[in-house]
């Protein structure tokens, strides 16, 4: 059986551990909002409608940030259709998913969900049917204590406290031709940096994140990323990537090694930006926002024009297996490796549509199995990203060819002294991995948490939303600073080692 070896060292740090990456995302389509997180008359709703089920799992997920409202969605969307008195909103054809839209789920009925979920908001603007005066009110409407129209109007709406919000996305996907008002990379570029010269006039403390390319295999990739930083490099923090992984349009093994390709497409602009911050003689590095990401069996996907206009209809409602767990886990792997540069994360989205979490209208919420690596990563992940050096046997892959059968990172807290280990199994046979953990002296054991199915392609369901679940393990005593687990067949693994308490 052949082996991989891990070894750490305090002194490779990749970068620290921003919380703002364990972010999801919260659109207007199908069942995410309407059934998802808001559903008045459920038995766990609260006074607002809001489902205190949802708001447990949301909790225990850990996530730290939700994206809001979209998404295709926003591109279409009045943001003051969302506000105001419920019985006087307007009830809209939302043309990205042909659906129609009640509204009385709006901004402030979000930002409520948020403070109770404890997420930090992020917050987009449509800049596909709308612009920079419409914008430039949202940032004022959320943000302005009093004293100017739109910040009266939210303190009329019953909203006293500016909702504050700082982070703010300039449109969405405006590369796609499936995006409502899609645009050139020229013509975005032009058009964001002029709407984020007034939202920063408005309110100077908030960032702003730029579109990048919608998928990495846009035929416009990397030209866009370029073109749209040179136009809006002075008035951005961020730029946005969007990635997913579909498990029926390839190979199983190239599934399995998903995250080859996020680390590609990481590089590759980084790569980018940094060739604009030379161009353009700068000074601040541009980070990266995968502000949407996951596992998508989009291959089933049916196109918006293809259905008919319905009221909150389930769209794209996967059912995930142990499988999809581990890619998820590893992509969350790649994005910690990236700690430097990818400071903001979403994984898209957070109920129903492909979601970690489910609900049954009327009835209960249950995790799905890419909860529990999302979950545990995000308690687990603090302090500084530690570069892991890995020998690992090798597998072929019909889409990277031979790629490392073991991937990992680590995180190393210096607040606790407390070592976490992320790794996978991507192959189909075991492997031991020997750790080699002699640059920290003094740890002792702690957690083994491990996801792994003798049946890697089960998954939970309503009836039994326990199948697929993490289990802790005994972990083997250090000795010299080295120890061994066995890492099962496609397989995800947290291991924590703290420190030995002193006598």
């Amino acid at each position: 059986m052949d082996k991989a070896r891990l070894t750490l060292d305090p002194a490779f740090a990749i970068g620290a551990v921003d919380r703002r990456l364990f972010g999801s995302f919260v659109e207007h389509m199908g069942r995410c909002v309407y059934t998802g997180i808001f559903e008045p008359g459920h038995p766990a709703a609260d006074t607002d409608g809001l489902r205190t089920d949802v708001l447990e799992l949301v909790r225990e997920l850990g996530v730290t940030l939700v994206r809001y409202p979209g998404g295709n969605f926003v591109s279409n969307y009045r943001w003051e259709d969302g506000v105001g008195p419920v019985g006087d909103r307007p009830r809209r054809l939302d043309l990205a998913w042909r659906s129609l839209e009640s509204n009385a789920f709006g901004l402030n009925e979000f930002m409520r969900w948020a403070e109770l979920a404890g997420v930090e908001p992020m917050m987009a603007v449509n800049l596909g049917t709308r612009g920079i005066v419409e914008a430039a009110e949202l940032v004022e409407y959320c943000n302005l204590p009093d004293g100017t129209a739109a910040a009266d109007l939210r303190r009329k709406h019953g909203v006293a406290r500016p909702h504050d919000i700082r982070l703010w996305c300039l449109g969405n996907e405006m590369d796609g031709p499936w995006q409502i008002g899609s645009m050139t990379a020229l013509e975005y570029g032009r058009l964001a940096a002029r709407a984020g010269h007034a939202m920063k006039r408005v309110d100077p403390t908030i960032q702003l994140v730029a579109c990048g390319s919608s998928k990495a295999d846009m035929p416009t990739f990397a030209g866009w990323e370029a073109t749209v930083l040179e136009q809006t490099y002075d008035h951005v923090d961020y730029l946005s990537l969007h990635s997913y992984y579909d498990p029926e349009s390839q190979d199983e093994a190239s599934f399995r090694a998903a995250a080859v390709n996020l680390d590609g497409f990481i590089d590759d602009i980084v790569a980018t930006a940094d060739h604009v911050r030379a161009k353009l003689r700068r000074q601040k590095r541009i980070n990266l926002a995968l502000d949407e990401w996951n596992v998508w069996y989009q291959s089933r996907f049916t196109e918006p024009e293809d259905r008919p206009i319905e009221d909150t209809p389930a769209l794209i409602e996967d059912d995930y297996t142990a499988t999809d767990a581990m890619v998820v886990g590893n992509l969350l792997i790649s994005m910690l490796r990236h700690a430097d540069r990818v400071t903001v994360g979403a994984q898209a989205q957070l109920v129903n549509i492909i979601a970690p979490i489910r609900t049954t209208p009327g009835g209960p919420a249950w995790r799905q199995t890419i909860f529990h690596p999302f979950a545990h990563t995000a308690r687990l992940a603090h302090g500084t990203v530690l570069r892991v050096a890995v020998q690992s046997p090798t597998m072929p892959t019909g889409r990277y060819g031979e790629v490392p059968v073991v991937d990992a990172v680590a995180t190393l807290d210096e607040r606790t002294g407390r070592l976490a280990v992320f790794a996978v199994n991507r192959g189909t046979e075991a492997v031991p991995l020997d750790l080699d953990l002699r640059a920290f002296p003094g740890l002792r054991p702690g957690q083994w948490i491990r996801l792994a199915e003798d049946d890697p392609s089960i998954g939970n369901t309503a009836a039994a939303p326990d199948r697929v679940r993490p289990r802790t393990e005994e972990m083997p005593a250090l000795d010299g600073g080295r120890a061994t687990v066995l890492l099962p067949p496609v397989s995800w693994h947290a291991l924590s080692f703290t420190p030995e308490e002193k006598p």
